[in-house]
């Protein structure tokens, strides 16, 4: 089956064990949103899954499309097809989003082979259009001077251009007004389909408004809790996370 699986993952920084026992599978053409609360691992568990050096995994493997994802390194992870759109985009000045996006998708090709500059321009342009964003933004330093909005529309412009198959959207909704949430999430949902799987971390149930997910797991204190339909955000948003706290089981692969 083509999906991303996550089983029994341990993982530790400085000695310190941040995600416990951790199993979760996200099946191409799914949306699963992640919530919990602050210091949950969230974040360390996007890091992780993206090939961050700094985490150790002492125990479990992550297995993408029957690959161990944990044997490659970061640049291997995103040429077989996963993204990771970042909390905090970093700025890279002096490159155009335009170059940055191109050497990008250069990389991706087979030695030897040239990106056709007609082609890329025409694609491009589509998925700004699909965006609402203006074509000088191109010219533009990457994430130099850009509000939060801005950021993150470009972190999706890019998932839109390297058609991963597996997006980790790591709190995309982080410091959004509610007329920048919806364009972003206008992007995801015209992006979502039979060949990509998405997960969604996030805080916050608003972004789940707008983004319907398929499922909803609950991460507390380094693994899942529990898992189940859009409907567990909502209670979620009415009861809060210590409920979810009390209710805890024993990890388990979960659908």
């Amino acid at each position: 089956m083509k999906e991303l699986s996550v089983e029994n993952l341990h993982v530790t920084i400085a000695d310190k064990e941040i995600v416990r026992a951790l199993s979760l599978r996200v099946p191409r053409g799914e949306v699963h949103a992640l919530m919990g609360p602050n210091g949950s691992g969230k974040s360390t568990l996007a890091k992780v899954l993206a090939g961050h050096p700094d985490y150790q995994v002492t125990k479990g493997k992550v297995v993408m499309d029957g690959e161990n994802l944990l044997e490659l390194d970061p640049d291997e992870r995103a040429r077989r097809g996963l993204f990771l759109a970042f909390q905090y985009p970093s700025e890279v000045p002096g490159v155009t989003i335009a170059n940055f996006l191109r050497a990008a998708m250069q990389s991706r090709l087979p030695e030897g082979e040239e990106l056709e500059a007609t082609d890329y321009y025409a694609k491009l342009y589509e998925k700004m259009e699909l965006l609402g964003m203006d074509r000088s933004f191109t010219s533009r330093a990457v994430n130099e001077g850009f509000s939060g909005g801005e950021k993150k529309r470009t972190e999706i412009l890019q998932l839109a251009m390297l058609e991963p198959k597996y997006a980790i959207l790591d709190e995309t909704d982080s410091g959004l007004d509610i007329d920048a949430l919806k364009t972003v999430a206008h992007g995801v949902n015209s992006l979502r389909g039979p060949d990509l799987g998405v997960l969604l971390i996030t805080h916050y149930q608003r972004l789940l408004n707008y983004i319907i997910p398929d499922y909803v797991h609950v991460m507390v204190a380094g693994r899942i809790v529990r898992s189940g339909r859009k409907e567990l955000a909502l209670e979620l948003e009415e009861r809060g996370y210590d409920w979810a706290r009390e209710d805890a089981a024993e990890p388990a692969l979960r659908r």
